[in-house]
């Protein structure tokens, strides 16, 4: 799959065009009055996220503990190849096309409502709601993963201390860190961000060197570690149980593998939104192949899915990187491993507190969440909403009654399915988005960004996704275990009644609960946004990055080039 990128309308002339694409009976002063008048009472937020700070929130925000620890489990179950084929699999015939096409509609409009607001416009105003508080639920889910995970991270070390203060002290730090200027929080993630980067080459690193002998025991071992089973079976025998072992995989991939949830979330608050969202939604493939197929390439090698480790132990004892290096007798560096993978889930919990406030505004901003949420402080932060998620994460403090790994398994389960019906409704937008421009003129040339080969694309990745909510927790029904059900399915329960709620409101509104492809409004907030965006875009995009970037030292430059 290729990407393609067009140029944004530039110049009268452009400019017209896409106008021209406008019914008549859709006048943008009008449409976005309410906004207008919302902004001046409560505030809003600001575009001070600088391309950077997105790159790094979308490769960090997607990079948690999930990767470092609990991958683990899941490698004792399958087997190293199993893994590879699950990442693999899920992350570039789902992730990928998702990504891609949540860009195009990101790109065009980058308003502060995010997806969900274009949800309402273009399928109809229960579907906004639905995958509105279906992600609120994810996004606070994950921070709970999170905190859990830090805890069980600290217990490496300490392990007499009660797991509830450091979930205590993960939860001020990353609250501070999302009161401040969003562009503090932007330059916080950035610097987090980086150090998973940095881990991941480590340990890919310390794989290659090691097996081909750079250890203290001198042991070349290669793919020793394959030997004693590439692809296990799971829940079944044979042949069945090794593609049940790879589907388990793609599950548990995605949670892992974050989808554009965070670049839609930030694309109100990013400086040149028409620049920056194509660029890193082009940069997706290699952040698949190279952070999570090469990553699960080398667990697989240094650490062996029959080791008893990955299942008998808590904390970062079980993670495979640790296991691994202990059994080379390297000492001193699973304590550097472990202070890196502490900085990780920090970093996730600290990101997606971001998303999940972000994502309670938007809905405020629809009207589909208490209007109290919408204050923003002087700097741009949806304060009332940054409170409520932390409160609603103090639920994370049943570690201190329970096993930290078992509570940490609890929310990913419930985690990974309230994302598989995120991404659901962020597919059914898409379509819905595609037939709308097309029936109403918006060709290729009048968008900024193009995602390739769809709507097939779209079509495929939903059939996929469909598929996965079917199937997400095939293992529970037998045995039976009602905490596995509720865990597995909880989200596709709570996704239908909200979607019920959602339609009984607007119905009793008498609002339409369907949209048609020509009533879809593809045109409130635009003239806002292009007004905002102009001094970045008036005169050719990359013409004036380029001006930009003349003015700038050498070394500033060379920076700045690598990010933007």
């Amino acid at each position: 799959m290729t990407t393609t990128e067009t140029k944004v309308p530039q110049g009268p002339n452009d400019i017209s065009r896409v106008e021209s694409a406008r019914p008549t009976s859709q006048v943008d002063g009008d449409l976005k009055q309410p906004h207008n008048a919302i902004e001046e009472q409560y505030g809003s937020t600001h575009r001070g996220l600088k391309p950077r700070h997105v790159q790094l929130m979308v490769i960090g925000g997607s990079i948690g503990v999930g990767l470092w620890v609990g991958v683990g489990t899941v490698l004792a179950k399958v087997g190293p190849l199993s893994l590879i084929l699950g990442y693999g699999f899920w992350g570039l015939f789902f992730v990928w096309p998702l990504f891609l096409c949540v860009a195009e509609m990101c790109a065009y409009l980058p308003i502060r409502g995010s997806i969900f607001e274009i949800a309402s416009r273009v399928c109809g105003p229960a579907v906004g709601l639905a995958m509105g508080w279906t992600y609120f639920f994810a996004g606070t889910m994950l921070i709970c993963v999170e905190y859990s995970a830090v805890s069980t991270v600290m217990q490496y070390w300490d392990q007499d201390t009660n797991p509830a203060a450091w979930i205590g002290m993960a939860m001020g730090v990353c609250i501070f860190l999302n009161v401040v200027a969003v562009k503090w929080f932007g330059e916080a993630e950035f610097v987090m961000a980086s150090t998973k980067i940095i881990l991941l080459v480590m340990l890919v690193l310390t794989t290659i060197i090691t097996m081909a002998g750079g250890n203290p025991k001198g042991d070349a071992y290669g793919f020793r570690n394959w030997d004693s089973g590439a692809m296990n079976s799971y829940y079944a025998d044979g042949s069945t149980g090794r593609f049940l072992g790879f589907w388990s995989v793609a599950i548990y991939a995605a949670f892992t593998i974050a989808g554009p949830d965070m670049i839609a979330l930030a694309a109100g608050e990013i400086q040149n939104p028409r620049r920056t969202i194509p660029r890193v939604a082009n940069l997706v493939f290699w952040r698949i192949v190279g952070f999570y197929v090469i990553g699960v390439l080398a667990v697989g090698i240094i650490c062996s899915s029959k080791e008893d480790r990955l299942t008998g132990e808590s904390g970062t004892a079980a993670s495979p990187w640790v296991i691994g290096i202990e059994n080379l007798g390297i000492t001193g560096y699973s304590h550097v491993i472990n202070g890196f993978i502490l900085l990780s889930g920090w970093s996730c919990g600290n990101a997606y507190l971001y998303s999940a406030s972000r994502t309670l505004y938007g809905l405020a901003r629809e009207g589909q969440a208490p209007k109290f949420l919408l204050k923003c402080t002087k700097s741009g932060i949806p304060i009332y909403c940054v409170a409520t998620v932390s409160l609603i994460t103090c639920v994370t403090f049943m570690v201190s009654s329970n096993s930290s790994v078992e509570v940490f398994f609890w929310f990913v389960d419930l985690t990974t399915t309230a994302l598989i019906m995120t991404f659901f409704l962020m597919l059914i937008t898409y379509i819905c988005w595609f037939r709308s421009r097309k029936a109403q003129g918006l060709t290729n040339d009048m968008l900024p960004y193009i995602a390739p080969y769809t709507p097939w694309t779209a079509y495929w990745a939903l059939l996929l996704v469909t598929l996965m909510i079917i199937f997400v927790g095939f293992d529970v029904f037998s045995p039976f275990t009602v905490r596995g059900f509720i865990t597995r399915y909880f989200a596709v329960a709570f996704t239908a009644l909200v979607t019920a709620v959602g339609c009984l409101k607007y119905w009793k509104e008498g609002r339409k609960l369907w949209i048609g492809p020509k009533e879809a409004d593809l045109w409130s907030g635009k003239a806002e946004v292009d007004a905002e965006c102009r001094h970045w875009e008036e005169g050719g995009i990359e013409e004036n990055e380029k001006a930009r970037l003349a003015e700038l030292p050498l070394m500033r430059r060379t920076w700045e080039k690598i990010w933007s």
